[in-house]
C-alpha cells in the first residue's frame, strides 16, 4: 500500500492547509500531533499489523449455548449500531468505508440522523420504493420465524431487462443505501424499518387522514432519535459520561466540551475511524437466525455458506426477532437444545475481534488487507490521528497506565493473564492507538446488566469510558443538536406513543404488528 500525506484529505482538509478547516469531515482535536510507531513509516506499519493481528482471536465458530464473551446486551444492538453508522456516512465508492486511500475520504451525505439510508430522496425523486401512498413496497415474502409478514428487500431483476445469465448474479436492494444489504441481519433490520413507517403511517393517516408524507417521516426519525439518545447510548457508554453532559437530567448543548463547530456540523474522524468502531468488538464469529439455520457471519471453510448480502434474500433464513432482542420471555435452562430459543448477545465491548474479520470476503474487501482491525488500524495512522493517550491528556481524564491496556477479551475470569499492549511492541509505550486505546479503556467501566432469561442473570460488562464515551456521545449529541430538524431541536420534550421507556424491543414489536 502507499500513503500520499503530502496531499491533502478531501472531505477532510478541502483546500485548506489549516488544520482547522472543516469540511464534510474534520478534527476534534486538531492541535494534536499524528501518532506513529517505529522509526519511519515502514516500521509504523509493522507495529500496527502486529497489535491487529494480537487483537484477532485465534478460533471462533457460531455456536449455541453459553459463552463467556457474551455481554449481556442483546445482539441485535450490534446491527443497530451499524444501521446508524450507515445514516450518518456515506462514500458510494466504498462499502463498509473500506478506502484505505484517505485521498478518497469524502462524506457524500451531511451527517444527521435523518434516515436518508431509509427514504433516500424520497418518493418524489425515487418512487419505485414506495407505492401510491407512500408506504414502502416490500420484497419476496421469506418464511417468517414467529414472523407472519416476514419479507426479503425490495431488488432489481436483471435477466428481466433481457442481460445474459452471466451478468444477472447480483440482485441489488432497491433501498437508500446499498450497505444496509451488506449481510442477511442488517438487511432485515432495514425490513424492519420499512414496516414500522407503513405502520406509523397507517395509524397515522387514520387518525388524521390530511397527514402528509414529512409528517410521517418526521414521527418516524423522532422514534429512531429517541432510541438513539434514550436506549443505545446507555447501553454502550459508561453512566457518569452521560451524566456529564446533562443538566438537570437533560442533555445540554453547552455541555459539548470538545466537538464544536463553525457553520455546519461535521464529521469527526475521531468518532469515525477510532471510537464508533467500537461495534467491530462486539461482532459474533455467527448467528442463529432461527430455529434451522446457524451460520458464520462469513463463508469460510467448513462452511459454505454466510450471512453475506448483495443477493435475494435465503427464504429460509427469516429471523425469529427473539433470538436476537428480548421481545418475550425466553426459558433458558442453560442447555444446548435450539427449541428453546436462547437470546443471543453481542460480544463485550474490549481489545478482542473474532477470527472471521481477519479474513473479509471480496463482496465486503475487494482491496487489501482483508484484515479487519488491520484495515482499522492502518486507516486511522493514515489518516494522522493521534494517540489515545494524546487525546486522553486533551480532554483533562485520568491516562491509562501502559498496564492497564490489555490485549483480549474482557471475560470475568481468563485461563490466564491477558497481556498488555507492551507485550506487542514497545513502540507503543504510552503511544495507543487510539482505536485500540477506546476500546482498553472500556474495559476498565463496566456496568451490570440483567440477562432476560430464566432466573435473570446479572453479568458485568464493559462500557465506553472517559475517552471513548465522550467523544461518541458529544458527536451523536452534537450532530442532534446541529440539526434544526431533530428531536432535540424541534421537541426535546416529545415522547413516543407507547412511554418513555421506549427500547429497541418496542420497536421491533410495532414494526412486527405486535
Amino acid at each position: 500500500m502507499t500513503s500520499k500525506h503530502s496531499e491533502p484529505v478531501r472531505g477532510l482538509t478541502g483546500t485548506s492547509a489549516s488544520p482547522l478547516f472543516q469540511g464534510r469531515f474534520g478534527r476534534m482535536f486538531p492541535s494534536l500531533p499524528k501518532a506513529t510507531f517505529g522509526k519511519d513509516e515502514a516500521e509504523s506499519l509493522q507495529n500496527l499489523v502486529k497489535l491487529a493481528n494480537a487483537m484477532t482471536s485465534e478460533h471462533d465458530d457460531p455456536f449455541d449455548g453459553k459463552d463467556d464473551e457474551e455481554s449481556g446486551i442483546p445482539a441485535l444492538y450490534t446491527y443497530l449500531g451499524q444501521f446508524i453508522d450507515h445514516d450518518l456516512t456515506f462514500d458510494p465508492n466504498s462499502s463498509l468505508q473500506k478506502q484505505n486511500d484517505p485521498n478518497a475520504l469524502s462524506d457524500f451525505r451531511t451527517p444527521a440522523f435523518d434516515l436518508d439510508n431509509i427514504y433516500g430522496r424520497g418518493p418524489d425523486d425515487q418512487p419505485y420504493m414506495y407505492d401510491d401512498a407512500g408506504e414502502f413496497l416490500l420484497g419476496k415474502p421469506i418464511k417468517g420465524a414467529n414472523d407472519a409478514n416476514a419479507h426479503d428487500l425490495p431488488r432489481n431483476d436483471p435477466q428481466a431487462s433481457g442481460l445474459p445469465e452471466q451478468k444477472s448474479l447480483t440482485k441489488r436492494a432497491l433501498i437508500g443505501d446499498p450497505r444496509n444489504d451488506e449481510n442477511a441481519i442488517v438487511s432485515q433490520l432495514q425490513g424492519l424499518f420499512h414496516r414500522f413507517h407503513n405502520r406509523l403511517l397507517k395509524e397515522t393517516r387514520a387518525k388524521d387522514p390530511l397527514a402528509d408524507f414529512p409528517t410521517i417521516q418526521r414521527l418516524m426519525r423522532f422514534h429512531y432519535q429517541y432510541l438513539i439518545i434514550n436506549d443505545f447510548l446507555p447501553r454502550i457508554v459508561d453512566e457518569q459520561v452521560l451524566h456529564e453532559l446533562k443538566t438537570d437530567g437533560r442533555y445540554d448543548r453547552s455541555k459539548l466540551r470538545f466537538y464544536r463547530w463553525r457553520n455546519d456540523p461535521f464529521m469527526p474522524v475521531e468518532f469515525s475511524v477510532a471510537a464508533y468502531r467500537l461495534g467491530h468488538s462486539m461482532i459474533r464469529p455467527g448467528y442463529r437466525l432461527n430455529d434451522n439455520v446457524l451460520l458464520p457471519i462469513f463463508p469460510g471453510s467448513k462452511d459454505k455458506d454466510g450471512l453475506t448480502g448483495f443477493r435475494d434474500m435465503n427464504p429460509a433464513w427469516a429471523i425469529d426477532w427473539g433470538r436476537f432482542i428480548d421481545i418475550d420471555v425466553r426459558e433458558y435452562d442453560g442447555t444446548d437444545d435450539v427449541k428453546k430459543k436462547r437470546l443471543q448477545f453481542a460480544y463485550r465491548i474490549d481489545t478482542a475481534l473474532v477470527n472471521p474479520l481477519s479474513g473479509l470476503p471480496l463482496s465486503v474487501a475487494s482491496d487489501p488487507p482483508p484484515s479487519l482491525p488491520q484495515r482499522n488500524l492502518l486507516r486511522g495512522f493514515r489518516l494522522g490521528l493521534p494517540s489515545g493517550q494524546a487525546v486522553a491528556h486533551a480532554m483533562g481524564v485520568k491516562v491509562l497506565d501502559d498496564e492497564q491496556i490489555l490485549i483480549g477479551q474482557a471475560v470475568d475470569k481468563p485461563d490466564e493473564p491477558l497481556d498488555n499492549i507492551l507485550s506487542v511492541s514497545p513502540a507503543f509505550r504510552k503511544n495507543c492507538p487510539l482505536w485500540t486505546y477506546v476500546l482498553a479503556e472500556a474495559m476498565q467501566h463496566k456496568a451490570t446488566v440483567k440477562i432476560p432469561a430464566k432466573g435473570s442473570i446479572e453479568v458485568t460488562t464493559p462500557r465506553l469510558g472517559p475517552v471513548g464515551g465522550r467523544i461518541v456521545a458529544e458527536v451523536m449529541l452534537g450532530l442532534m443538536f446541529g440539526d434544526s430538524h431533530s428531536l432535540l431541536r424541534m421537541n426535546p420534550d416529545w415522547r413516543p406513543a407507547a412511554g418513555p421507556d421506549f427500547t429497541l424491543k418496542d420497536f421491533v414489536r410495532y414494526a412486527l404488528g405486535k
